[in-house]
């Protein structure tokens, strides 16, 4: 089921979602066997950032709650890490951050220096009191930020969208304006919170967090539906993607791509390869092809 995607050919449309396991280029090798068409780094900032404390990540049974806090060794410690990438065989996002729109154009003109296949500006983070959907929330901050990543990099530019803008297509359509290729949506939603009743605490550290998992998949759909009418450049879906079943659903919504995070949680590493072989049946059985139901919800009735 290859598939392309911004002038590469993938062989299947599976995404791993930024942030789920590192920058080690031995995990991101692996997940691409077991299944994943393209493999997202985690987001990478301008310093060093630990990152909040534990308890960081919270599985709810229907979902989970996090706020690890957007933690990374700084863009200009990672020559390990992009050495062994040098010689990957894999397609590879690699996802930067910022405190400001100056910090996102530095980190992002740094990292496509390192050849990734692309780049995705992460200006969703729910749980990170500085960096996040603070930009991610109003078109122009969006727009300004992404015009100005784009002056400086090389390769194919994604951003990574928030389902708590006010109007995500709007948010979208900035961006497209501004140059951006693709868009991804959604990142998690929230924050949130969950209270220990017996301590009458907040179970997290930094007592809020982001919601991810099959509890937010009908947000995820109703934003990429919105981001579908509003662009024309190709979405990546995500957002409580377990089966093939939801991948497709994602898909009628408007995706070209579905990514899964929370779902190598529930159904093993091997997920990718699990979610492509349902959805090849599920297409089989209809006998349809992936480009005959990307927007398919769009037309119908």
């Amino acid at each position: 089921m290859t598939i392309q995607f911004l002038g590469k050919t993938l062989k299947n449309p599976m995404v791993l979602a930024s942030g789920i396991l590192g920058n080690n280029c031995d995990i991101l090798e692996r997940v691409h066997e077991n299944g994943c068409g393209l493999v997202t780094m985690k987001s990478i900032g301008p310093e060093p950032r630990d990152g909040h404390k534990n308890p960081s990540v919270i599985d709810l049974g229907h979902g989970m709650i996090n706020a690890v806090g957007l933690p990374s060794p700084g863009v200009l410690n990672m020559e390990n890490e992009w050495d062994d990438l040098k010689n990957r065989n894999f397609p590879l996002i690699a996802s930067v951050y910022g405190g400001s729109v100056r910090e996102y154009q530095i980190v992002a003109e740094f990292v496509s220096l390192k050849k990734p296949d692309f780049i995705e500006i992460n200006i969703s983070c729910p749980n990170s009191e500085k960096h996040g959907m603070i930009f991610g929330v109003n078109p122009q901050s969006s727009h300004d930020v992404v015009s100005a990543v784009k002056k400086v990099i090389k390769v194919p530019l994604i951003v990574k969208l928030t389902p708590q803008a006010l109007d995500i297509g709007e948010v979208a359509s900035a961006c497209e304006d501004a140059g951006a290729n693709a868009i991804c949506a959604i990142n998690t939603v929230g924050p949130g919170m969950v209270i220990d009743i017996e301590s009458k605490m907040p179970v997290l550290a930094f007592k809020r967090g982001g919601l991810s998992g099959p509890m937010i998949k009908p947000v995820a759909i109703r934003c990429v539906f919105d981001v579908y009418k509003a662009v024309n450049i190709p979405i990546i879906g995500l957002g409580g993607i377990t089966t093939g079943k939801d991948a497709i659903e994602i898909i009628m919504a408007g995706a070209s791509l579905v990514g899964i995070g929370s779902a190598i949680r529930y159904r093993g590493i091997d997920v990718f390869k699990k979610v492509a072989l349902e959805m090849e049946t599920w297409l089989k059985d209809h006998d349809l092809c992936m480009e005959e139901i990307i927007g398919a919800a769009h037309r119908e009735g």
